[in-house]
């Protein structure tokens, strides 16, 4: 039986690199698409040197619809898993319309393309950003949507575009991941969150801190009606994250229609807990401070994830302390390879 082909837009970026190593870990055969706006080249040798697989690999806007063509085009693709977009929630309050255009027109050509290729089966990377603010926690898939910020629009549009997609069209199949926090990093040390400029996500901050690159996290509010003021998140290990997408990929091949699934650990973790967890994981001391909350952000969110077991068999594993020791090795790892 021939080994299935899937397209990954956004690869080389921080989930996508680390599905890409569970995908091929698996026996798929991979195509990654990425134009490296928020992640490295490098990224390439490092998922050679985890796998010892060979995949394949194009340089290019998801947004651009000749070449996503030629992509189609050279290549006999199965599925496609779509990550690429803009994904930053205090960025697109700032720069609404760059998000509105690239998240939109990337997803509207790669559909587009998919139906002229006749390629069906699609996992797309949403999030639990699409929940309105007044459900209650933990969130369930049938929760009310709606959206604080330009970028959790830009998710909820692109659902909303796959439902109509696959209701005018039967034999599609969408997988809507929506998923919470994912930090860490893989265990060896070469895949990781490693964002271009001053990150927008709290782990990065906080082991850019850790590392002496940054003199001081800032916590964004410590006057929300949580237990100690600080906003509270379903924190993912990027690992156990990737591996829901390669259970979502299978899935999908036995599914018809568009269907949304949430991705967490079903915990919630405060942010001032995640800091305390750090510390004690990395035996270290962080410089922290608290600042003002962030436009568009929810004092809580975290997921029921019982729907993700009973679809996709899903449950995630690995513990906080996981996911703070491994960002950290990975950062270090990252700083030693710089000097």
């Amino acid at each position: 039986m021939k080994k299935k082909c899937v397209l990954v837009t956004g690869g080389t970026g921080f989930i996508g690199s680390h599905t890409v190593v569970e995908l091929l870990q698996a026996g798929y055969k991979v195509v990654i698409v990425d134009n490296f706006y928020n992640s490295k080249p490098e990224v390439l040798k490092s998922l050679k040197k985890i796998t010892g697989k060979k995949f394949d690999f194009e340089e290019g806007d998801v947004a651009n619809k000749r070449f996503m063509n030629s992509v189609f085009k050279k290549y006999d693709i199965d599925a496609v898993i779509h990550f690429a977009g803009y994904k930053a929630v205090g960025e697109s309050v700032a720069k609404p319309l760059m998000y509105y255009r690239n998240n939109l027109d990337s997803t509207l050509t790669l559909l587009e393309c998919m139906k002229k290729y006749n390629v069906r089966n699609l996992v797309f990377s949403s999030s639990a950003t699409v929940y309105a603010a007044d459900n209650e926690m933990p969130l369930t898939e049938k929760g009310h949507l709606g959206t604080s910020n330009p970028y959790g629009e830009t998710k909820l549009m692109i659902e909303k575009i796959l439902d109509d997609t696959a209701a005018a069209d039967p034999e599609f199949s969408f997988i809507k991941l929506r998923y919470f926090n994912p930090i860490g990093a893989h265990e060896s040390g070469l895949l990781g969150e490693d964002p271009n400029g001053i990150p927008n996500n709290l782990m990065p901050y906080i082991v850019k801190v850790a590392t002496g690159k940054l003199d001081c996290l800032h916590i964004f509010g410590n006057d929300y009606d949580t237990k100690d003021g600080t906003g509270i998140r379903d924190y993912i290990h990027v690992v156990d994250l990737a591996k829901a997408h390669l259970l979502a990929i299978e899935y999908s091949f036995n599914h018809k229609g568009s269907e949304a699934i949430n991705v967490g650990t079903g915990k919630g973790t405060s942010v001032l807990q995640l800091v305390k967890a750090f510390e004690k994981a990395n035996n270290l001391k962080l410089n922290y401070e608290f600042t003002g909350r962030r436009p568009g952000d929810l004092p809580r969110l975290w997921a029921d994830t019982k729907y993700a077991k009973k679809a996709l068999g899903f449950k995630a594993e690995k513990s906080i302390e996981d996911m703070c020791r491994d960002a950290y090795r990975y950062e270090v790892n990252q700083t030693k390879s710089a000097g």
